[in-house]
Parts: C-alpha cells; structure tokens; sequence
C-alpha cells in the first residue's frame, strides 16, 4: 500500500518534471551552457555535469520539506482542503488566462545575493563549486517551481510534499543533462512544441488540487479531508 500511495505522489511530480523541463530549457538552459568546461578529463566533464544536477535536486527536495511543514501547519488549522481548492483554481485561472501567466513566461527578477553566488561559482573547477552552483540554480525564481510548491503544500503530509518535489527535480534532469551534454541535439522547435504542453500539465495538477479540496473520499485522487484531517498515509 505505501507504494501505491508513494507512486501516486511520484507520477504527476514526474510528468510535471518532464514536461516543464521543456520550459527550464529556455530559462535555465544558457546558465547550463556556460558551466565551467575547461580543465576538466572528459569523465570529469560528464561527472560535473551530473553533481550540478544533484546540487539542484537537492534544493527542491528541501524545499519540499519547508513545504511540507507548512501544509501540515494548514491540516493543523483545519484549512487544508480550502487552500487546495484555492490554489487549484488560481493554477487553473492562470491557464484559462494564458497571457496573465508571467510563471510560464517568464519574466522574474533574480535576487543579487544569488546572482553573485552563481557568478562566483562559476569561476571555479571543482566539484564541490559544482553542486553549490546546482544547488542555488534552484532557488532560481521559476513559475513551474512554484506549482510543484503548491501541489507539495496541499498534500498536507512532510513526507508527501518531500516526495513530489524530489519527483519533480528528478522530472527535470533528462533534459537539463542532455542539454549540457549535448546541446546541439535538442532542436528549438522540439522545445516550442513542448512548452505548448506546459499549460496542459498545470491544468492537470490544478486538477488534482480542485479534486484533493473537494475531499470526495476516493483514495489516492481526493481523499476524505473532513474536519481538517491528513489524507490517509503509510510509512
């Protein structure tokens, strides 16, 4: 049972991941391209590569974990369903309304502190500058980052919320590596034609919120949240 509650946690985590990456490739992908190349072995090359991924997988799995305990706050308080609902139709409305959804397109301002933590890091050839460049790649702002945050709150279990953000930075990595490997493979219309499937999977996870808030006791899809309570978990 815990697998089948865990898988369906991982799956629209995955597909979100997958899917969104097509976006992160035209957001994060020149930050990607830049990655120190010279003074590495060709493993080493590869090697890199994949601890920078690591470092911003990390991030995102502790993010889950302040997400997390904020939604186990909201199932504490007795609003959890309500936040569900909310966020599930804000997420909708921005899909509906595609020109005000600025999370899809872009358009955020990145923090001076961590502008110049990344500028510095990437003057350096180490691995250990490697995994902290990943890891405060994913404190970049990022509108998908966002929507995975709000799916992991209204899960209102610390597990639950650590799992789908770890789901959806593994979601991420085929394509964020391929594109740092072999950039010359992705062609851009493969990345147009994917981030027109953006949409579509945000209003898929705005679904699953709607569905979680209005607790209709199907397990699994939307659990019965009566009097403020976690859904159902096993671990």
């Amino acid at each position: 049972m815990e697998a089948t509650v865990h898988w369906g946690v991982w799956s629209p985590a995955l597909l979100l991941g997958l899917v969104g990456s097509l976006h992160c490739a035209g957001m994060c992908g020149p930050l990607v391209l830049v990655l120190p190349a010279r003074g590495w072995t060709p493993q080493g090359w590869v090697a890199s590569r994949i601890v920078y991924q690591l470092g911003r997988v990390t991030t995102y799995a502790g993010l889950g974990c302040v997400f997390g305990l904020v939604g186990r706050t909201l199932v504490s308080a007795g609003v959890q369903r309500w936040v569900s609902l909310g966020l599930g139709g804000l997420l909708l409305f921005g899909v509906v309304w595609r020109w005000s959804g600025i999370w899809i397109r872009g358009g955020w301002i990145t923090p001076g502190w961590l502008a110049r933590g990344m500028h510095e890091l990437l003057a350096e050839r180490s691995w250990p500058a490697m995994y902290a460049l990943g890891v405060l790649n994913g404190f970049l702002p990022c509108g998908l980052v966002y929507v995975a945050g709000a799916a992991a709150t209204a899960s209102g279990n610390l597990i639950h919320a650590i799992l789908f953000m770890l789901g959806f930075g593994l979601g991420t990595v085929p394509m964020m590596l391929l594109l740092s490997l072999a950039p010359q493979k992705i062609p851009v219309s493969w990345r147009i034609r994917g981030q027109r499937l953006v949409p579509w999977t945000v209003a898929l996870v705005a679904v699953l919120l709607i569905l979680r808030g209005l607790s209709l006791g199907i397990p699994y899809l939307s659990p019965n949240l009566g009097n403020g309570a976690a859904a159902p978990c096993c671990h």
